[in-house]
């Protein structure tokens, strides 16, 4: 069963009572007070996108309990903030302790097969979208060495990027809120929680990366494992471009198409599956590599 993904945009107390998570909402104008239950257990990530939203402790440490991330928002309605549980494995110490004790050629070998696929990902839908000569980018896949010592992931960025929205001619992507970068950065940062979430179940520790090694970055990781994931949420966002092509914001209409993220269908060893179960599989799949027991990453192929 795919768990549920919650967005609290209003006013609103959040308790626990008999392990369900009890939201209830203030009156508001001639709307009456409304309470509603939502089984914990059912839940995967919790969006908090209002200052005025309190929640107990109980309901903190039972969704952590039951490995579910909580992202909290400023007030530009942007995620700032990610809550991830300390214990996500039964074997989790011996787990840390192999990805800590992997070594430099293994580490550089995985960050090769991830820019790989991203670039192959980035490629497909290029074609599936503008059926865009990307010729030049299969065969930069095949140049790509141990560690990306020659940065053909930024060369293929570069590229990607330029045809991603030939309506936009002056697009520039970056981490800014600028229009439609504010819909990339939301769509991104539910990913991330994603695959933290899928590297905590996997007893791995989301901040030690194989390639990203910011001092001030706690989710290293995930930032790694979530590149060839990526084109996929460029591609739910360009459709929710299309369908609201006069809004610039991220509004509730954004919002709830951008929170899809975790169901949005993948194809990952040969089969189809929901995002966030494909995020197990690769998590998993990595964590047998630092174990010694394979030596590729399952990423799923657009």
């Amino acid at each position: 069963m795919i768990k549920r993904t919650l967005c609290f945009s209003n006013p609103a107390y959040l308790s626990m009572q008999n392990r369900q998570l009890v939201v209830r909402l203030e009156k508001h104008g001639s709307e009456p007070e409304r309470q509603t239950t939502i089984p914990i257990e059912d839940i995967s990530i919790v969006v908090l996108d209002n200052p005025q939203i309190t929640l107990t402790h109980g309901l903190m440490a039972a969704l952590l309990d039951n490995n579910a991330s909580v992202i909290t928002c400023d007030s530009h309605h942007m995620p700032v903030g990610l809550m991830l549980p300390l214990e996500g494995h039964s074997v989790q110490s011996e787990r840390f302790q192999e990805q800590l004790s992997a070594s430099l050629p293994l580490r550089k070998q995985l960050w090769q097969q991830t820019v790989q696929q991203k670039i192959l990902n980035q490629a497909a839908l290029l074609r599936e979208l503008h059926s865009t000569e990307t010729g030049n980018m299969t065969s930069w896949v095949a140049e790509v060495r141990s560690g990306d010592s020659t940065n053909l992931e930024g060369r293929a960025a570069a590229y990607y990027w330029t045809q991603l929205l030939p309506d936009m001619r002056d697009f520039t992507r970056s981490r800014d809120e600028s229009y439609p970068n504010n819909f990339f950065n939301y769509g991104y940062a539910i990913l991330r929680a994603v695959i933290a979430r899928a590297l905590v179940s996997s007893g791995l520790l989301p901040t030690l990366g194989i390639h990203h090694h910011n001092r001030y970055n706690a989710y290293c990781l995930a930032d790694d494992i979530m590149e060839p994931y990526r084109p996929y949420i460029d591609r739910l966002v360009i459709q929710t471009i299309r369908q609201f092509p006069h809004t610039a914001e991220v509004n509730t209409d954004i919002k709830r198409c951008l929170l899809t993220v975790p169901t949005l269908e993948v194809h990952i060893g040969g089969q189809r599956s929901p995002l966030m179960v494909a995020a197990s599989q690769t998590t998993a799949s990595l964590a047998r590599c630092f174990a010694g027991e394979s030596r590729k990453i399952s990423y799923p192929e657009m």
